[in-house]
């Protein structure tokens, strides 16, 4: 069975590592070794934090590919996207990394706080709307936070004068709203777009009835031309979710 050990160098102990962020570190570290089901977490060593991850017989080859091909740069997506979360979190740590083989020789250095910090473009200000599930109003401020939730994102920078957010409460936990403002975003390196703040200044509720529904009765209006659309649902779509992007 070989081993490898992830060294966090310059900041946690195992007696001070949280245990959260122990399982953040374990989680990417286990997507970049690869091969999870035969990689098994052995423990941490005393010194500086190192995380030691045993790979079975069968799944050495794999990994050690696998960690050659990060060495290269050539290394598949995943395990690529497994490095850098790895070397963010060390970043934000105020530490740097490296990773070791059964022999102590480092195979993989990770700079971490030594990198560069990443471009961040803006603030940007735009108008422009975004939607979702009001689930949360409230707070003592001259401006209400609005929390809204669009599937699995969560918008928390929002906010309203009082009698606005007064009306958005009516709403809470109930149908999609659409809100108007003006945000405030910036771009990071990878081109996302992160929302710092938006300030509604009006919204409007949505109907939760299913599209292919609304599109059949706008067909049946007399003088529509949505019997002309190709791809209506497609276009209804990109009417609900074009207002909320920075470009």
């Amino acid at each position: 069975m070989s081993e490898y050990r992830f060294h966090i160098e310059n900041s946690y102990t195992p007696e001070t590592l949280p245990m959260d962020r122990l399982a953040e570190y374990m989680a990417a570290y286990a997507r970049l070794l690869g091969e999870t089901a035969n990689v098994h977490f052995q423990g941490i060593k005393t010194g500086s934090a190192i995380l030691v991850a045993a790979v079975d017989e069968p799944a050495q080859p794999k990994v050690q590919d696998r960690v050659r091909s990060l060495q290269r740069g050539s290394a598949p997506k995943d395990a690529l996207k497994a490095f850098d979360e790895l070397d963010e979190m060390l970043r934000k740590d105020n530490a740097t990394g490296e990773l070791s083989g059964n022999d102590g020789a480092v195979i993989l250095p990770f700079p971490g706080r030594t990198r560069p910090e990443p471009l961040v473009f803006g603030p940007i200000r735009q108008e422009g709307s975004l939607e979702g599930q009001v689930i949360r109003v409230g707070g003592k401020d001259d401006t209400i936070p609005v929390h809204l939730r669009d599937g699995a994102v969560i918008h928390s920078g929002l906010n309203a004068t009082t009698d606005l957010a007064r009306k958005i409460a009516q709403h809470l936990l109930g149908p999609t709203l659409r809100v108007y403002g003006s945000g405030t975003w910036y771009r990071e390196a990878d081109g996302s777009w992160v929302l710092k703040s938006f300030k509604i200044t009006d919204f409007e509720v949505l109907g939760d009835e299913p599209l292919e529904d609304v599109v059949a009765s706008l067909r049946k209006i007399k003088g529509s031309t949505w019997n002309e659309v190709p791809d209506p649902v497609r276009a209804l779509l990109e009417d609900r979710h074009g207002g909320g992007d920075a470009n």
